[in-house]
């Protein structure tokens, strides 16, 4: 039997005016999910428990089969594990945005999406001013990197960038215990982003500068089982973020780095499903994750959303379900992680549409993959991180 699980993050939405009351979603042709619901089974999952934040660290985690509850430390580690930096005893990752704050404001949480080539270069100079025994910079895609902290503020309560777009920056700065250290590093990081020639060039050639850092997303080093461990299977993660990466090291899947992926509109969504198929010939299972629904929800952007759900559902879905007619046995399992409405520019909190089709998977109503008609099934997975047990055993 091979497995796969294709994520689509942040794609639900809620009605627009400008789509005449309708999601995304719902507007988007989306051929290949509407195949997989009309001809399996689909319901509702909520993957993040209600006394954890609506963030992809918590959501993807319950994706994979983990009870965030039990395994959650917070974001941090799981990209210090992607970027391959070991974690010691007292150490505390944070995820270190390239944002750009404007007047105050903070105008973009990705530095107008930077590339990973210019953000290296930004981070060496970090490190360079910066770093010592117990602060160090390491870089990661675009704008999305890690700050090591030895004996850091677990604790501190940080707001992640992209929940405060277009809002006062200074309100939303690290509060609590260890607040002051987190306000020394990125205020000292200010004159090292305003000299780097990096930003200055992309000024000139006007592009929005990485004009702060931000830190957000802290945590320790989790402890958790294998999938050889939990479920007795062999598998892969396809992904452009860090973050997703990391939860895969931390399961004991192999992370295959796709060219072309970004992370974005222009990722290479084809690349990712021929890859996973390639994978799949020595493996049982393989995630897929695509971001760019997510990317643009963030960035409010109505057309960009709904291309990145076509592209998703064509290039990913398409593709997979293609490639997976060569095996007799096989389930694929389509799901969000979590809604990320246009309206509000980030993470909410809800459960998100599923559908699961192949072997030993039931023929269901739906008709058609969006948040109104799955609405309508009976099936309702509370505790979201039983979905892939239910993938792996005994199905829906």
């Amino acid at each position: 039997m091979k497995y796969v699980i294709l994520v689509g993050d942040g794609m639900p939405d809620t009605p627009l005016k400008e789509l005449g009351g309708k999601t995304p979603l719902e507007v988007a042709d989306t051929a290949n999910m509407d195949l997989i619901a009309s001809f399996g089974t689909c319901g509702m999952a909520n993957f993040v428990p209600s006394n954890l934040p609506p963030g992809s660290d918590v959501a993807n985690l319950s994706i994979f089969g983990y009870d965030p509850k039990k395994y959650y430390t917070g974001r941090g580690p799981f990209e210090a594990a992607s970027m391959g930096v070991e974690l010691e005893e007292g150490d505390v990752a944070f995820r270190c945005n390239l944002v750009n704050i404007a007047d105050g404001i903070m105008d973009d949480y990705s530095a107008g999406h930077i590339s990973s080539a210019e953000a290296k270069k930004i981070i060496a100079e970090l490190n360079s001013s910066l770093a010592d025994e117990n602060v160090r910079f390491y870089p990661g895609i675009s704008y999305r990197h890690l700050c090591v902290i030895k004996n850091g503020p677990r604790l501190v309560k940080c707001t992640p960038p992209h929940d405060i777009t277009g809002k006062d920056s200074s309100s939303h700065m690290p509060k609590g215990n260890g607040a002051s250290l987190i306000k020394e590093i990125m205020s000292k990081a200010l004159p090292v982003l305003s000299r780097s020639a990096v930003n200055k060039k992309r000024i000139a050639s006007g592009n929005k500068p990485a004009s702060s850092i931000w830190l957000w997303g802290q945590g320790i080093k989790p402890s958790m089982p294998t999938y050889a461990e939990k479920f007795a299977i062999s598998g892969s993660v396809i992904t452009a973020v860090d973050l997703i990466k990391g939860i895969g090291v931390y399961a004991g899947l192999d992370v295959i780095n796709v060219p072309g992926a970004t992370g974005y509109l222009d990722t290479n969504y084809k690349g990712k499903a021929e890859y996973a198929l390639r994978s799949l010939k020595v493996k049982d299972f393989v995630l897929v994750h695509v971001e760019s629904p997510d990317e643009t929800g963030h960035n409010g952007d109505i057309k960009g959303k709904i291309k990145a759900i076509e592209d998703f559902d064509r290039l990913v879905v398409g593709t997979m379900l293609e490639g997976l007619k060569r095996y007799k046995d096989y389930r694929i399992l389509v799901t969000a992680d979590h809604p990320t409405p246009l309206a509000i520019k980030t993470h909410s909190r809800g459960s998100v549409p599923f559908a699961m089709f192949g072997s030993g998977i039931e023929k269901g109503p739906i008709k058609k993959f969006s948040e109104k008609d799955i609405a309508r099934s009976p099936l309702v997975i509370d505790r979201g991180f039983e979905l892939a047990s239910k993938l792996f055993k005994k199905g829906l």
